[in-house]
């Protein structure tokens, strides 16, 4: 893990579970320097397994001579409440007990980890964020935030995102958690727990990640077999890498607020919390994302004032955030420079 900054939130922090923390910790980390009136400020949210460093897992979006650049913005990414790379987990002690959580961790909800973030903003002064961005689960933390400090936030980019989650991608999350739990060892209270079950939470959810038609162009078998494909060894690559990096009860943890993400709960609904988003939004959708698919981000767009829509064409589904780097860099280098102005649909 690269070096990262800590900001500690020493006093009790209520969830909206009912439940609350003892307080908590974020690992943080900033390149670039703020301006003189703090106007360059980027903020990144990230995915679901990623890192407070964006120069690593978005390294051609992110980084010196990219369209988030350090040398023109002050880049602001911090690891979401419940991960593990230095932020407080379920593998964190417990300060009431001086024990780790592991499984007696709160549930936490979009609307917890965004709060976390205000209060890591207003510890480092900053009245304004120029540009939020976030795809996927960090897109259902900027949409969240956007309508908590729509103020505050001039520009507002979501990829790959939605404003409720879906049953069907409910249902994806809850078969990736029924393998954790059908590993023997997630009852016990061990760092370790749950891995086997994680690694095949993994491959799991690669299926909701990408398409038959680039599994088929970039896992196929060339010559004729009986078994050993070129796909399974993918699979259980894929599997163990993430086994290698990450931990079941934070994987666990924050699939649950994925599910329960809703823009509109307890807010006159979806169209109205919505439409209350004042910030300058561009929306990006992938067009063969199958877990996210572009009606959601259609959605999104049609009822956030001052918005655009932009669909990028990929075989690659929702990784398409990743992979298409060019595309989506040439759109938010639209959104940083020119802001959004009105809504208009554009197909890369």
């Amino acid at each position: 893990m690269p070096n990262y900054k800590e900001f500690n939130f020493d006093r009790q922090f209520p969830l909206e579970s009912g439940e609350s923390l003892s307080g908590f910790k974020l690992a943080y980390q900033t390149f670039g320097s703020l301006n003189a009136d703090k106007s360059n400020v980027v903020w990144v949210i990230h995915a679901l397994t990623a890192n407070s460093d964006p120069t690593d897992w978005w390294s051609d979006v992110v980084g010196k001579d990219k369209v988030i650049n350090p040398e023109e913005h002050f880049i602001v990414c911090a690891n979401a409440l419940g991960s593990h790379y230095g932020s407080t987990n379920p593998l964190s002690i417990n300060p009431e007990n001086g024990t780790k959580y592991y499984h007696d961790f709160p549930q936490l909800t979009n609307r917890d980890i965004v709060n976390t973030f205000i209060a890591l903003k207003e510890y480092l002064g900053l009245e304004s964020i120029h540009t939020l961005i976030g795809a996927s689960l960090g897109g259902q933390q900027a949409m969240e935030w956007a309508y908590s400090e729509s103020d505050s936030i001039v520009n507002l980019v979501l990829i790959a995102t939605n404003s409720k989650h879906s049953a069907y991608g409910i249902a994806f999350n809850e078969s990736q958690r029924l393998a954790i739990e059908a590993d023997q060892t997630w009852i016990e209270r061990k760092d370790e727990a749950g891995l086997k079950g994680l690694k095949a939470a993994r491959s799991i959810a690669l299926l909701s990640y990408r398409t038959s038609k680039g599994y088929n162009r970039t896992q196929s078998d060339n010559e004729e077999k009986l078994d050993h494909y070129r796909v399974s060894s993918y699979q259980r690559y894929q599997g163990d890498k993430l086994v290698n990096r990450f931990n079941a009860f934070s994987y666990w943890v924050l699939t649950k607020a994925m599910d329960s993400h809703n823009i509109g709960r307890n807010r006159g609904g979806i169209q109205e919390a919505l439409s209350s988003i004042t910030s300058n939004t561009t929306v990006i959708g992938i067009d063969s994302d199958v877990l996210f698919p572009v009606q959601e981000q259609k959605d999104i767009a049609l009822h956030i004032p001052n918005s655009k829509y932009y669909e990028i064409s990929s075989d690659l589904g929702h990784d398409g955030f990743l992979t298409e780097s060019q595309k989506v860099s040439k759109i938010i280098f639209d959104t940083i420079q020119k802001g959004s102005q009105k809504r208009y649909l554009k197909v890369c």
